[in-house]
C-alpha cells in the first residue's frame, strides 16, 4: 500500500504565501505613502494657483479694493484697467516686441539645434564627442560672466539695440540644453526606418525633414516649449543688449518700468493688469500642449 502524503500541497501554499508579504510593502504603509504624496502635490498645486488666481483677480479691481481688502473679490469687473495697462503703459507695443523676439530666436534655436542633435545622434566623425561636450558644457556658464564681453561683441558688430542682436543671443544661450535634450531624443528613434528612407533613395537632407524630424514632434515640441519660457521671461539679456530706444525694447523692460512708475501714480489696477497679460501666453501655450510636453518628456523612457 502506499501512503500519500497530504501535507506537502499545504506546506508549498504556506511557505509561498510567506514569502508573498515580503516582495512587497504591507497596504498600511502604501497608504501613508499615497496620502503623503498627494498631500504634498496638493500643497504644492496651491502655491503655485493661488499667486496667479490672486493676480488675475486683482487686475480686475481698483485701486482702493486692492489697498483695503487685497485678498477679496472684485465688485466689478474693471475691464478700463487692462485697457489703460495696454495703451497708456504701452504694454501692447511691448508685447508685440517681445513676441517678434521670442518668434525669431525660438525658430533659430529648433533649426539649428535639431541639425547639431541630429548629427551628434546619428553620425561618426572624429572629433564628435568634444564638440558635443563642448555644446553641452555651455549649460554651465551663467550669463551674468559674460554680460560685460557680450555687450562689447554685440555693439561691435554693429547688432545693439536690435531685435536681430537680441536674437542671435536668445539662440546662443538656449543651444546647449537644445542639443543635449534632442540629442538623446533621436537616438531614441529606430534606425530602420532611416536605413529604408536611405535604400529608397532618400538623401541625407530630405531624411532629416521628411522622415526624422516628424518622428521627433513629441521631442521638438517640448523643449520648444521650455525655450519659449525662457526668452518670453528673460530680462537680464534685453537689459544689457536694448537700452535706450524704448520702441524696441521687450516686454520684462516694459513692466519694469510700469512697475516703477506705480510709486509715483499708484495705478496698481494697471500693474496687475500688465502682469496678467504677460502671464496669458505662457498658461496658453501649456494648457494647450501639456499632452505633447508629457509625451516628449517620457518618449526616451518609454523606447
Amino acid at each position: 500500500m502506499t501512503t500519500v502524503d497530504r501535507s506537502a500541497p499545504a506546506t508549498v501554499a504556506e511557505a509561498a504565501g510567506a514569502t508573498r508579504p515580503a516582495d512587497r510593502p504591507p497596504r498600511g504603509e502604501l497608504g501613508v505613502v499615497n496620502v503623503f504624496s498627494h498631500g504634498f502635490l496638493l500643497l504644492w498645486a496651491a502655491m503655485t494657483v493661488l499667486p496667479l488666481l490672486w493676480v488675475v483677480i486683482s487686475s480686475f479691481k481698483s485701486d482702493g479694493e486692492i489697498l483695503s481688502d487685497p485678498w477679496g473679490f472684485p465688485g466689478d469687473l474693471r475691464f478700463d484697467n487692462w485697457v489703460r495697462a495696454w495703451t497708456e503703459a504701452n504694454i501692447g507695443r511691448y508685447f508685440l516686441n517681445s513676441a517678434i523676439v521670442v518668434a525669431g530666436s525660438l525658430t533659430v534655436t529648433m533649426l539649428l539645434g535639431a541639425l547639431a542633435a541630429y548629427v551628434f545622434a546619428r553620425y561618426e566623425f572624429p572629433g564628435r564627442q568634444i564638440a558635443y561636450y563642448l555644446f553641452v558644457g555651455g549649460m554651465m556658464f551663467p550669463v551674468f560672466l559674460a554680460l560685460v564681453p557680450l555687450f562689447l561683441v554685440v555693439r561691435n558688430v554693429g547688432l545693439l539695440a536690435t531685435w536681430p542682436g537680441l536674437m542671435l543671443v536668445y539662440a546662443a544661450y538656449s543651444l546647449p540644453f537644445t542639443v543635449f535634450f534632442l540629442t538623446a531624443f533621436f537616438r531614441t528613434l529606430p534606425t530602420s526606418i532611416a536605413e529604408a528612407a536611405l535604400v529608397d533613395g532618400c538623401g541625407h537632407f530630405r531624411l532629416f525633414f521628411r522622415v526624422m524630424l516628424p518622428m521627433a514632434k513629441p521631442g521638438l515640441i517640448s523643449v520648444a516649449i521650455f525655450n519659449f519660457l525662457s526668452h518670453w521671461n528673460q530680462f537680464i539679456l534685453p537689459q544689457v543688449l536694448m537700452p535706450g530706444d524704448e520702441s524696441r525694447q521687450v516686454l520684462a523692460q516694459g513692466l519694469t518700468k510700469l512697475a516703477v512708475s506705480q510709486g509715483y501714480e499708484g495705478d496698481y489696477g494697471g500693474l496687475f493688469a500688465g502682469l496678467t497679460i504677460a502671464m496669458l501666453p505662457v498658461l496658453a501655450v501649456y494648457v494647450l500642449f501639456q499632452r505633447q510636453i508629457q509625451a516628449g518628456l517620457t518618449a526616451g523612457q518609454l523606447k
